[in-house]
């Protein structure tokens, strides 16, 4: 693989406008050696080759003697083609400065421009990254008080009888810079409390000499206690005793539907408890912390890596085309800079290595690097071989169906109507599942191509999110179980003795579906159980909005259950067939129910209702105007349902027109805002005419086939509002079913574009990491006091 290929494979796709431009200059340094090629042919040289060579370094000397000043040159050989300096302006930071000193030369005007370029790109990736330092060191300070408060609290929760004892902690300030480390510690006796000797992780690289002095005093006076009958060591820097707790405030009391029904009666609380669950919880928030921080000081020494090996191999590109030895000078520049020179993200990633293994794994180094640094998720064999069988397998069952409907002419058969009207409903759920799984396989495998950070997106814990192949494997499991219990409850006639279907076979759909239930809730550790949890998590959170804080997940998953409204239909006649239906004789009562069709356009309000609550949470909680409007879409929804449903139960031209109407309401505002706001797409001025500045599909015609899609599929949405459901040569529950899945399509072309929206909102912002709650707050009053 190319180098530019490469290093835009391995950039951290939010910061990839930070990055050094390597295309650019390549592309630059491709204009040049076109143009030297053309110098070197016989229709453009003057005179012969050598003669040619003459007045090349006949120039060079000349003009070495113009640029000199005073008794010396200011270059330091005669092969010296450039000139570094560093200028500072009023005002700013001091930046580079490349003088190119054979100006002179043919083509000189396209080095000059090389070197302008490459000042500039150099001087946007030190800015940038000296930024980024600067955030991360200021972090770590914040570490450092949150460990102080972490620590007094491990002691006042596990050993409450040292109150007021002088215990090792972290420091929390007088440094020039910041980094995490952990001092050398006593052995520490197993049969202690494991907080007895805790030693302080000092967040700092370097200690000024009043600190040193303040260590070196306390190091002497270090006081010794008994503890269990063993004599064990107190040994810290800055000793902070434990009235630390005295100037923080909690802030991990879990979201629950409780808590927030507590928040809304009285005014939440924030004091300490010193109760075990608050130290678990608190220690659970700085793990994830320090994991989201490591994270950070990983992908800076990436980008700090990936720019200086780019701005090496440019340089050595340019040294190849032009022949000069101008590549030694820059690199030698780069390698004194700031991005060159900096440590202090190694530094602090060693700091902070040592104080995760010590604090949070028990000193077990081996656990704690696990945890700081889950290995890449790797490809397995197993998973495509299995992939490729079932597949094999699904599509043999296929064909069997086919052909087995074909023989016994099922579709004429006395017993077709029966089967599509009772059992075809019960196997279309899985068919919708199998469905929306393949759609979601699809998002996938396009993401990643067009390098869509969407684990980052959906806040997936690293090496656990689930790729296409595993997606496609799980499908077609479905499938293959689906599709064989299909073929065995294919029967059109009922036993002529017993005037019944066999009961082991009708009951199969049943079963299925409680087999998958089980899988789904499965507590042990098999078929991707955290992604599992993950989505039964985002599920309660969707179940009982507006109760917890409205994540991207939650609210994600929320607009994929709104196009699996035909499936939740489905489900609730699982409960009225097997309930109070016959299902021996494949016979119900649902149509004739009252209490059956009330639930059964309520089922179909739920989705949207979870969305309208949303909503109307985070207008509350982000006070984002938008998500008033967003809420008025779901409510036009929710009418056009309910408009629907009066129409279906009065009839009447009045309540058709009223249907119609709002049906055509909810459609437009409902394309409009798919397109132009969770797409992003239709912006006049952009720089893609009609759709945005950024793009991550070359093919600009993909684009505008996806808005026309989009709004077909929505016209085949607003027909199942207005009652289309029928067709000469297709039963209505197949119309239904083909409907339904035009929905999923749709909704699975959105999910590609709504979270490549996403995304380039991040990289605009250069956001490559989730906030992570901390658990203690300091007030700013008493903060100054501790430092």
């Amino acid at each position: 693989m190319k180098f530019g290929k490469e290093f835009a494979a391995q950039m951290v796709q939010e910061w990839q406008e930070a990055y050094m431009d390597y295309n650019y200059l390549k592309t630059i340094l491709k204009d040049l050696l076109r143009f030297k090629q053309g110098i070197s042919s016989p229709t453009v040289t003057v005179g012969t080759s050598r003669g040619s060579l003459k007045r090349r370094v006949s120039l060079y000397r000349a003009f070495s003697g113009l640029t000199r000043s005073g008794r010396g040159s200011p270059r330091k050989s005669e092969d010296e083609v450039i000139l570094i300096s560093t200028v500072k302006e009023e005002g700013t930071e001091g930046h580079y400065q490349t003088m190119f000193l054979n100006g002179s030369d043919k083509g000189g005007e396209k080095e000059i421009l090389f070197f302008r370029r490459l000042d500039v790109e150099f001087n946007k990736v030190v800015s940038f990254y000296k930024k980024k330092v600067e955030e991360v060191m200021l972090e770590a300070e914040d570490l450092s008080k949150q460990m102080d408060a972490l620590i007094a609290l491990r002691i006042k929760v596990e050993n409450p009888a040292v109150v007021g004892a002088n215990i090792a902690t972290l420091a929390t300030g007088n440094s020039s810079s910041s980094d995490s480390g952990v001092y050398p510690t006593d052995d520490r006796n197993p049969g202690l409390a494991r907080m007895d000797v805790i030693q302080e992780v000092e967040m700092s690289n370097e200690v000024n000499s009043e600190n040193e002095t303040n260590e070196r005093n306390y190091d002497n006076s270090r006081s010794q206690r008994k503890h269990s009958g063993d004599k064990v060591d107190i040994q810290a820097s800055r000793p902070a005793p434990l009235q630390v707790l005295e100037y923080v405030k909690i802030n991990v009391v879990p979201e629950t539907p409780v808590s927030t029904m507590k928040n809304i009666v009285s005014s939440p609380t924030s004091d300490l408890s010193y109760t075990k669950g608050e130290l678990n919880k608190a220690e659970e928030r700085m793990t994830r912390a320090f994991i989201v921080f490591y994270q950070k000081l990983q992908l800076l020494k990436s980008y700090c890596f990936l720019n200086q090996l780019a701005f090496s191999k440019i340089m050595k590109k340019y040294d190849k085309i032009t022949s000069r030895n101008a590549s030694k000078a820059y690199l030698n520049m780069v390698d004194s800079s700031y991005l060159g020179s900096s440590d202090e993200v190694t530094k602090l990633m060693e700091r902070v290595e040592a104080t995760f293994v010590k604090h949070f794994a028990n000193g077990n180094r081996r656990k704690g690097m696990v945890t700081l640094r889950p290995k890449v998720k790797r490809e397995r064999h197993r998973v495509t071989f299995s992939l490729g069988l079932l597949s094999g397998f699904a599509a043999a069952l296929v064909v069997t169906i086919c052909v087995l409907i074909h023989a016994r002419d099922v579709i004429n058969s006395p017993g077709g109507p029966k089967y599509m009207e009772n059992i075809f409903p019960l196997y279309s759920v899985f068919g919708f599942m199998v469905l929306h799984m393949l759609m979601y396989a699809a998002n996938v495998y396009f993401w990643k191509r067009y390098r869509i950070n969407y684990s980052f997106i959906f806040d997936f814990n690293r090496g656990t999110e689930l790729g296409y192949r595993q997606v496609l494997l799980l499908s077609s499991a479905l499938s293959v179980l689906a599709l064989g219990a299909v073929i065995s409850n294919l029967d059109m006639e009922m036993d002529p003795r017993t005037k019944r279907f066999e009961t082991l076979t009708e009951l199969l759909p049943l079963a299925l579906l409680i087999l998958l239930l089980l899988i789904i809730f499965c507590p042990f550790n098999i078929i991707y159980r955290s992604s599992r949890y993950f989505l039964i998590g985002c599920a309660l959170h969707c179940v009982l909005a507006p109760l917890y804080k409205v994540t991207l997940p939650d609210f994600f998953l929320a607009d994929q259950l709104t196009s699996q409204v035909q499936a939740f239909r489905n489900l609730e006649f699982y409960v009225c067939y097997y309930g109070w239906g016959d299902f021996r004789r494949r016979e119900n009562t649902c149509d004739g129910s009252k209490v059956y069709e009330v639930f059964y356009f309520l089922v179909a309000m739920i989705p949207y209702w979870i969305r309208f609550l949303q909503c109307i949470r985070r207008l509350f909680e982000e006070k984002d105007g938008s998500q008033a409007c967003n809420a008025i879409k779901y409510l036009s929804i929710i009418a056009a349902v309910a408009m629907r449903t009066l129409y279906e139960r009065r009839r009447g031209i009045t309540w058709k027109i009223a249907a119609a109407a709002t049906a055509g309401f909810a459609t437009v505002i409902n394309v409009y805002w798919d397109i132009v706001i969770d797409w992003g797409l239709l912006q006049r001025d952009s720089v893609n005419p009609w759709l945005r500045d950024k793009l991550a599909i070359p093919n600009k015609t993909v684009y505008f086939v996806a808005m026309v899609l989009n709004v077909v599929l929505r016209l085949a949405w607003i027909g199942t509002l207005l009652g289309f459901r029928s067709a000469p040569f297709l039963p209505k529950t197949a119309v239904i079913a083909i409907v339904a899945s035009l929905e999923i399509i749709r909704r699975g072309i959105w999910n590609f574009f709504r979270l490549e929206n996403e995304h380039f909102n991040n990289v605009g912002k250069y956001r490559a990491f989730k906030s992570v709650p901390l658990p203690f707050y300091y007030d700013d009053e008493e903060d100054d006091k501790l430092v």
